[in-house]
């Protein structure tokens, strides 16, 4: 039996909590077979001391199957995750020049919104696209991060036009890349039949993970999609990663607007900035050039309002944003001279200018 038939077989043995195998996350170091004896190294990064005796039971089950297997030899290296260094008081994870263990983000900044079917994965995906090419034009390429933590519905990968498996290099995760955007998502991480039925804890562990485990790089900005509500994901990312500023999506109607302004307030109790707040699918201009106000008229404005905050822009409902989104194509790389990409462009450069002057 060659190490690769081994390897191959035990793509049954999926890690803890995920639908992905263990060949596949690159944990498995090397297989041998000799004289019917099995010997394999493993490698795996983990707090949890249950995890290892679980992988190894797991394992062998697996390889007992195999009726040329006679005994089995099983080396788990476990290490730690490595945690981001300390920022000092009101710091963030660059702006204070603060390194972790793989990474530097200058800033970090979290795209939120009260309820969800507002358009916030679509607005995040654009905004990083726009921001990507502005700072490429500047000399700056690959210099943007979108971390889609959005656990359950992770549609950012769909919207930037990615599939696959992110690499894995000294046991830290590889972003994968697209219009010039560093993105890590559990979209990448399950298969597209597995839901993801979890607890809390677990989703606050993924939005450490994809903080602490994961190699970044030196970037400029890096956009955190949140999913809808303020729950654990929200407060997971508060405690995890300390957050320059928090961007508020919504439409206008006030089914949106009013339950947006929740969410804002929450960022603000927990002594994150709002940056402002942006108001998607604004209207709809239809071939005549007549606006129609589908959900309402101000909606955004009024939220920015009564939070204090800057009122970002207003993002037209048109087809050309949903097909983008479909087809991995965002309409700030397809169409970048068009109305919503300029106003996509608008918020990029108040969000930066807002950055900017923030404190260091």
């Amino acid at each position: 039996m060659t190490p690769e038939a081994i390897k191959e077989h035990l793509k049954q043995v999926k890690y803890p909590g995920f639908s992905r195998d263990i060949v596949s996350f690159g944990l498995v170091r090397s297989a041998a077979f000799i004289d019917g004896t099995v010997k394999l190294s493993l490698a795996i990064t983990t707090n949890d001391p249950k995890t290892p005796l679980q992988l190894k039971r797991e394992v062998s089950d697996c390889l007992n199957a195999l009726p040329e297997v006679k005994d089995i030899i099983i080396d788990i290296a476990v290490s730690a995750p490595k945690a981001p260094a300390t920022p000092a008081a009101g710091g963030n994870l660059a702006g204070n020049a603060t390194d972790t263990a793989h990474a530097k983000i200058k800033h970090a900044v979290a795209i939120a919104s009260g309820k969800g079917g507002v358009g916030k994965s679509t607005f995040a995906v654009n905004l990083a696209c726009s921001l990507a090419r502005s700072l490429a034009a500047e000399g700056r390429p690959g210099r943007v991060g979108l971390m889609d933590c959005d656990i359950y519905g992770p549609s950012v990968p769909l919207m930037i036009g990615l599939e696959g498996r992110p690499q894995v290099e000294n046991e830290l995760l590889i972003p994968m890349e697209s219009n010039g955007v560093k993105v890590m998502s559990m979209g990448f991480l399950i298969d597209d039949n597995t839901p993801v039925v979890w607890r809390g804890p677990m989703i606050m562990k993924t939005v450490q993970q994809f903080v602490q485990n994961v190699k970044w790089g030196e970037l400029d900005i890096l956009l955190i999609d949140l999913p809808p509500g303020t729950g654990d994901a929200q407060l997971s990312l508060v405690q995890t990663i300390p957050l320059d500023g928090a961007v508020i999506v919504t439409t206008p109607q006030p089914a949106a607007t009013n339950i947006a302004r929740k969410g804002g307030l929450m960022f603000q109790k927990v002594n994150v900035p709002l940056i402002g707040v942006a108001e998607n699918m604004s209207h709809f201009t239809d071939p005549a050039g007549i606006k129609h106000l589908l959900f309402g008229e101000g909606g955004g404005k009024t939220t920015a309002d009564k939070l204090g905050t800057t009122f970002l822009g207003q993002v037209p409902l048109i087809p050309a944003i949903r097909e983008g989104g479909d087809s991995g194509k965002p309409i700030v790389i397809t169409e970048p001279e068009s109305k919503a990409s300029v106003v996509f462009e608008s918020i990029g450069n108040s969000l930066r200018e807002a950055l900017t002057k923030k404190p260091a």
